[in-house]
C-alpha cells in the first residue's frame, strides 16, 4: 500500500493521544485489541442494524423475487467487508516497527479482501440465476451460462489479483504473461476450451434452452433439457435417465429442438390407414340414402348429387358404371373425415388440417391423417391421437371399406379348414 496515508494515520494517532510506534509491548497490545474490537463492533453493527433493515424492507416489498437475495445471504456476506477494511487500515499502522508483520499483515487482508468481494458477487450471481428460474426467464434467455461465464472471469481476475498482491507486483505483469502460456493452457484445456466457446454460442444463438424437449439419437438424447452450463447440456430422458452432453456437441452435430412445437401451441399428427383396395367400390342408390343421413354430410350429398347430375346430363349410357361420374366409398370417407376433424374440439383450427390419399402400395391405399392438436402436452396428445383413430377405425365399415392387414394365423386355418371342408365334399 502507499505509504502517504501511513503517515497521515500515525499523525492523526499522534494527535489523539496514541503513538503508532509504542515504546513498550503493553501500548501495541493495547492497540490491537482496540483495533480488533473496533472491528467487532463495526461488525456487530453492521449486521444488527443494517443488514437486518435492509432484509426487513426487502420482506416487506410487494414482490416476492428479492427475498432470494435474502436466502444466499449476499448481504451477511457484505457485511464482513467492514472489520475487514478496519483491520486493513490499522494493523499495518500499529505495527510499522515490525516490518515484515506489517507487509505480510497488510498484503494478507487485502488477499482476503478481495476473495470476500468475489463471494459477495458470486452470491448475488447465484440469486440472479434463482430469480430468472423463478421467473421463467431461462425459458427465453439462458441467464445460467452467462452467470457461469462471469463466475469463471471473476474467478480468474481474482486468482491474477491475490498473486500480485502477494507478490507485490503489478497485475498488468501476470495478464502479459498469460500470452506465453496460450499455446499450453490451448493444448492442455483443449475440451474444456471448447465447450467454453460452444456454451457462449448456444447462449448467444439460443440454441437450447432449460425446459427445451431435445432429441439427439447419437447420444442417446431424448427429454426436457435441465441445465445449460458453459461446457455441458443435462437432459432427463422420458425414461427418467439422466443424459450428459458436451456443449460443443450441439453446434458441430445435428439435434432437434422440439422448442418451436411447443410455443406454437400445436403438435402434428401425421399418421395413415391402409385401406384395402378390394374394398373401394362406387356408392349404391341405397347407401347415398343411408350416409346422407350422417350429420357431417348433410351438407355435402346435396350439393354434391346436384353437382353430379349437372355434369352427367351430357353423358349417354349411364347404365355403364364406368361412364359420368359417381360416387365412391372412399371419396365420401375422405369428405366425412375432414369434415369430422375439422369439427373436432381438439384440433388445432388455426394450422394446417387435411386427410389426403397417396401412392397405393403392396399394402393398401394409405390415407393420411394430418393436422395439429390443440394440446402439445405428450400423454394428452395421445390421447387425443387415440381418439381420432379410435372412431377411424370404427366407422370404416358404414362406408363399405376395410382396413389392410396381412394374412393372421387365424386367417390361415380358416383357409386350410375351407380347403379341407372342399376336398371332403369332392
Amino acid at each position: 500500500m502507499d505509504k502517504d496515508w501511513r503517515v497521515e494515520v500515525a499523525s492523526w494517532l499522534s494527535n489523539i493521544g496514541i503513538e503508532s510506534q509504542p515504546s513498550d509491548g503493553t501500548s501495541t497490545t493495547a492497540l490491537l485489541i482496540g483495533c480488533f474490537l473496533l472491528a467487532a463492533i463495526s461488525y456487530a453493527i453492521t449486521t444488527r442494524y443494517f443488514v437486518v433493515w435492509i432484509n426487513r424492507i426487502i420482506r416487506r416489498s410487494s414482490v416476492t423475487w428479492d427475498d432470494i437475495f435474502i436466502r444466499f445471504r449476499m448481504f451477511e456476506r457484505l457485511a464482513l467487508l467492514v472489520p475487514l477494511f478496519i483491520l486493513d487500515f490499522l494493523l499495518p499502522t500499529i505495527l510499522n516497527q515490525k516490518a515484515l508483520l506489517s507487509i505480510l499483515l497488510d498484503r494478507g487482508l487485502s488477499a482476503i479482501l478481495v476473495v470476500l468481494i468475489i463471494r459477495a458477487i458470486y452470491a448475488g450471481l447465484n440469486a440472479i440465476d434463482e430469480i430468472a428460474d423463478v421467473k421463467h426467464i431461462n425459458r427465453n434467455f439462458p441467464v445460467k451460462s452467462f452467470v457461469q461465464l462471469t463466475k469463471l472471469f471473476l474467478f480468474f481476475i481474482g486468482l491474477i489479483v491475490v498473486v500480485a498482491i502477494i507478490t507485490s507486483q503489478s497485475p498488468v505483469y501476470f495478464f502479459s504473461g498469460l500470452g506465453v502460456a496460450t499455446g499450453l493452457v490451448m493444448l492442455v484445456f483443449r475440451d474444456t476450451i471448447l465447450g467454453f466457446v460452444a456454451g457462449i454460442q448456444l447462449a448467444a444463438n439460443r440454441m437450447v434452452s432449460k425446459g427445451d424437449w431435445i432429441q439427439m439419437d447419437k447420444y442417446g438424447a431424448d427429454g426436457a433439457v435441465q441445465d445449460v452450463t458453459l461446457t455441458t447440456v443435462k437432459v432427463r430422458n422420458w425414461d427418467n435417465t439422466i443424459t450428459m452432453i458436451p456443449a460443443y456437441a450441439l453446434v458441430s452435430d445435428a439435434f432437434k429442438n422440439w422448442r418451436g412445437m411447443s410455443e406454437s401451441g400445436g403438435r402434428r399428427i401425421k399418421r395413415s390407414v391402409n385401406i384395402d383396395v378390394n374394398s373401394i367400390r362406387f356408392l349404391s342408390d341405397d347407401e347415398k340414402v343411408r350416409l346422407s343421413k350422417v350429420n357431417h354430410l348433410k351438407a355435402y350429398f346435396p350439393q354434391k348429387l346436384s353437382e353430379i347430375t349437372q355434369s352427367n346430363q351430357l353423358i349417354s349410357d349411364l347404365d355403364m358404371p364406368v361412364n359420368g361420374r359417381r360416387l365412391t366409398n372412399i371419396g365420401t370417407f375422405r369428405v366425412y373425415l375432414q369434415e369430422y376433424l375439422r369439427q373436432h374440439p381438439k384440433t388445432h383450427h388455426n394450422m394446417t388440417l387435411m386427410v389426403r390419399q397417396l401412392a397405393p402400395t403392396t399394402e393398401g391405399v394409405p390415407l393420411e391423417i394430418y393436422l395439429f392438436t390443440n394440446d402439445v402436452r405428450w400423454a394428452y396428445y395421445e390421447e387425443i391421437q387415440s381418439d381420432i383413430f379410435d372412431h377411424i377405425f370404427a366407422v370404416l365399415p358404414e362406408f363399405g371399406l376395410q382396413a389392410f392387414q396381412n394374412p393372421t394365423g387365424k386367417d390361415m386355418r380358416s383357409i386350410k379348414a375351407t380347403i379341407a371342408e372342399a376336398d371332403v365334399k369332392h
